[in-house]
């Protein structure tokens, strides 16, 4: 399981476009973003590197 801080979250709603964007990736697997914690959890799998998981994530206007 690879682990990224997400920063900006504030409430489910938040939690869902996170989940969203990352599950947006081909290749993310086991998607868990926890908004107490304020991290994302998942598995990689093929050619995906964590630099994209965070990009999408930064993309949906929160700080990997």
């Amino acid at each position: 399981m690879e682990k990224i801080k997400v920063e900006g979250m504030s409430c489910k709603h938040c939690v869902a476009t996170v989940e969203k964007a990352i599950k947006s990736i081909d290749g993310v697997e086991n998607i868990h973003v926890d908004l107490e914690k304020k991290e994302a959890e998942f598995e990689l799998k093929g050619n995906v590197n964590i630099e994209d998981v965070k990009k999408a994530v930064r993309d949906a206007g929160y700080k990997a």
